[in-house]
């Protein structure tokens, strides 16, 4: 008997010491959990994220997308950071505050998931008084982190634009004392390296005194922003006129006719045949403190006797051939269109509704009677609002005019003769006379 106790004493002792210590494991677990959870509690202080813009996940298996650039544009009072990626992917946007009091943050940070670092792409020195750095790199193996470092900022919105993929950063800061000098000295940012464009004439000539009596007023510069470009032909007629050398041709001859005729500054976002994404004639036109942004383009449709005249601004479209002519002219999709639409109010906050909407009238009913008048056939398409991506962002009024319908057998005919193209742009330099005589006059 006393054989089989010494036998199994072992065994209750190894018992005993399981009922005497496990409780003070399990304290310890959860002990560790409280310090973990106060932590997560601590850090959700100071980082907040917001919506989640894109959704769009890596599938199993798959190779992550590249973050193959990160650009920059500004002037004293904006910021445009553009991080392109060589196909959609899931990204969140954080920010920290420096106290929990502060109003807005220290450090805006984007995690880009089911991504990798491109080879080059390296931090994006700034310091333009909204934005010190934009700093960039592999965060964890499969998430790419972009950080901004910001100086002194009145608010910021994050969207994303498609074909190719794009996240977009616009911030915006407050006006210092000094700016009328500094933007006297801005100059339109360069084309891309691969296609380096050409100084503009402009700056070789002297600035030509206004025509006649007609007082510019507080309107000082004109971004003109000819459509397409480059590897992108935009619309092409059954002739094999190409949209991008017709409103090229245009643009010249309405940057022209604005400095002559009313005497003001004109920056062109392309004056040679060379690709401008669309998100940086936005940029260009905000860069440069421009007043106005006219985006010329040429219509197209299936139907080949469309025809006629139509002026765009930047709004929700309300119509499904407005939707269609949007996901044209953004070179996307509907699908995209309607992504774009459900977050456009939020990116609208510093748009000219109004002002957009009176220039689009003033230039549409201009441009319809000059060419009415010449061709009788003409029809009248009327002012129009649309999720144009080339108009998203801009502080100034904005809108696109499309001049005639390349798809139409007689109107491209139109766009291949010199005469037509002078009177296009007469009639859009005849709108905007209109539009600055009726600043201020209640209209």
């Amino acid at each position: 008997m006393t054989q089989r106790w010494i036998k199994l004493f072992p065994v209750f002792f190894v018992l005993a010491a399981l009922v005497l210590f496990c409780p003070l494991a399990g304290a310890t677990e959860v002990d560790r959990a409280k310090v973990t959870k106060a932590k997560v509690k601590t850090t959700a202080k100071k980082a907040t994220a917001a919506p989640v813009r894109a959704a769009v996940a890596s599938a199993p298996g798959e190779a992550p997308a590249v973050v193959k650039e990160v650009r920059h544009w500004s002037n004293p009072d904006y910021t445009r950071i553009a991080i392109t990626a060589d196909r959609e992917v899931r990204y969140e946007t954080h920010q920290i505050k420096q106290h929990p009091s502060d109003t807005l943050p220290s450090r805006i940070y984007l995690d880009i998931t089911g991504a990798r670092l491109g080879a080059g792409v390296h931090d994006l020195p700034i310091g333009d008084g909204q934005l010190k750095v934009a700093r960039v790199g592999q965060y964890r193996p499969d998430v790419v982190r972009v950080v901004l470092d910001v100086d002194r900022i009145k608010e910021y919105k994050v969207f994303s634009l498609s074909d190719p993929f794009r996240i977009i950063v616009d911030v915006k800061g407050e006006r210092p004392l000094e700016f009328s000098k500094l933007t006297e000295q801005l100059q339109p940012a360069p084309a891309s390296a691969a296609e380096t464009q050409k100084p503009e004439a402009r700056e070789e000539k002297p600035r030509p005194k206004p025509a006649g009596t007609f007082k510019p007023g507080k309107i000082r510069r004109i971004v003109v922003d000819p459509g397409h470009g480059g590897h992108d032909p935009g619309a092409v007629g059954a002739g094999g006129s190409q949209e991008k050398d017709v409103v090229l041709a245009i643009g010249l001859k309405l940057a022209e006719k604005i400095r002559e005729e009313l005497g003001i500054d004109v920056v062109m976002t392309r004056s040679t045949d060379v690709f401008i994404p669309l998100e940086e004639r936005t940029a260009i036109a905000n860069k440069v403190n421009a007043d106005l942004f006219v985006s010329v383009h040429a219509n197209a449709s299936l139907n080949r006797a469309a025809s006629g005249i139509e002026t765009y601004y930047l709004n929700l479209a309300k119509t499904e051939k407005a939707a269609q002519l949007a996901a044209r002219e953004n070179g996307t999709s509907l699908e995209k269109v309607s992504l774009l639409q459900a977050i456009l109010f939020d990116l609208m906050a510093n748009y000219k509704l109004n002002d957009s909407a009176h220039l689009a009238d003033e230039v549409q009913k201009a441009l319809y009677k000059k060419i009415h008048g010449h061709y009788s056939g003409t029809r009248n398409l009327g002012v129009k609002q649309g999720p144009f991506y080339v108009l998203v962002g801009a502080t100034m009024p904005s809108i696109l005019v499309e001049v005639a319908f390349i798809s139409n057998e007689a109107e491209e005919a139109r766009l291949r003769d010199q005469t037509f193209l002078d009177r296009t742009a007469d009639g859009i330099v005849d709108g905007i006379r209109v539009y600055i005589q009726t600043l201020g006059t209640g209209r």
